[in-house]
């Protein structure tokens, strides 16, 4: 199951310091950090909190892209993810 929920994320360095993250299959995830670390744990939170909105919104949960070259693999965690497959499981036997 946690392949299932690793999403690729791009970050760019800034000028002035620090990263922007992004995510391709969730245009609306951005976060930053002053370093790499910060900027990867930023990242998790702020892919949870997408996922969670869409949740929320009763919006469909798009399956991961794929992991292109200099983009990093974020991972839900393991609690995060068993719910996020309860609802696509849940959002899928009502669209078929």
């Amino acid at each position: 199951m946690s392949s299932q929920f690793n999403y690729p994320a791009t970050l760019s360095k800034q000028k002035e310091g620090g990263y922007v993250v992004q995510f391709p299959d969730f245009p609306e995830a951005i976060t930053q950090g002053d370093s790499l670390e910060e900027a990867l744990s930023e990242a998790v939170d702020c892919l949870e909190e997408a996922i969670a909105n869409r949740i929320e919104m009763k919006l469909n949960i798009p399956a991961p892209s794929q992991l292109k070259r200099r983009q990093y693999n974020i991972s839900l965690h393991t609690t995060f993810a068993a719910k996020t497959a309860l609802y696509t499981t849940i959002n899928r036997q009502y669209i078929d």
